[in-house]
């Protein structure tokens, strides 16, 4: 059971820690578990939607430090730790990674201190702020990261958690304005293009007594997140889809969360 905290509200249902529970952790409440059992009895999908916008995670991460050549990442929207964080992932084959974690729940925050730890050659750190303060974000992580360098940009399942689509666009863009050309945003994002009732059920349920409130967007929504950026091969598609092995590819279920990866032109 996570330890007590005056500043965590166990009464109310929380993203984090219901997806924890998804993913099979014990960091969540009562609470979380009876709201992620609502949505499960008549989405009984959502599971396999969290665990393929983990394995996205592991598989867009190996690719911008294999082919890409990026060592450093800003990860908005952490959530709790669970198998193969971002630098663990990005450690692994880099060591010398550096990763920056920001949320704005302090029992992510508590636990991502306590175990995303880094490894001797690289470094972690970790902010308190919210994905709608890119300044404070962008101060920070500073401290960390050379933002003159390229910056992998990891927004999984955190963009849905600001309706107004103008706000997502004004905060985009003044994350991308300070991260060096050569950056990538990396993004996953529930859609309704796979079933747009039960996805609107999911949003309504949650947004009832969940916090923060979930929007579902369509595919093409969340592809104008790429707007002014390189749109990586296969472009926006469902996350279990997203460049997976061959040995994979007869397992492969299509889920209601869709990603992307998308690369900051070079100068010219």
């Amino acid at each position: 059971m996570p330890p007590e905290n005056p500043k965590i509200d166990t009464s109310v249902p929380h993203n984090a820690r219901i997806w924890n529970y998804w993913l099979g952790g014990k960091d969540n409440y009562p609470v979380d578990r009876e709201m992620g059992e609502q949505i499960r009895s008549f989405f009984p999908e959502i599971v396999d939607n969290a665990v393929a916008d983990r394995r996205f995670l592991e598989r867009a991460v190996t690719h911008l430090v294999e082919r890409e050549g990026i060592r450093q990442f800003l990860d908005i929207g952490t959530g709790l730790p669970t198998h193969n964080n971002t630098h663990e992932v990005a450690q692994s084959l880099a060591p010398e990674a550096r990763v920056v974690y920001v949320d704005n729940d302090p029992l992510v925050l508590t636990h991502a201190r306590a175990l995303l730890t880094s490894g001797e050659k690289g470094a972690t750190d970790y902010v308190d702020a919210d994905l709608r303060d890119p300044e404070t974000i962008l101060s920070a992580a500073a401290g960390i990261l050379d933002l003159s360098q390229p910056v992998g940009l990891m927004l999984l399942g955190v963009v849905n958690f600001v309706d107004d689509d103008a706000e997502v666009r004004s905060i985009l863009d003044r994350l991308l304005d300070a991260l060096a050309p050569g950056s990538f945003l990396v993004v996953s994002h529930p859609v309704e293009d796979v079933d747009a009732d039960r996805a609107h059920q999911v949003a309504a349920a949650w947004n009832e007594r969940g916090t923060p409130k979930l929007t579902v967007r369509s595919a093409a929504q969340v592809e104008s997140l790429f707007d002014g950026l390189e749109l990586l091969e296969p472009g926006v598609v469902s996350c279990s889809l997203w460049r997976v092995a061959p040995a994979e590819v007869g397992e492969v279920v299509p889920v209601a969360e869709y990603c992307g990866v998308g690369r900051k032109p070079l100068r010219t």
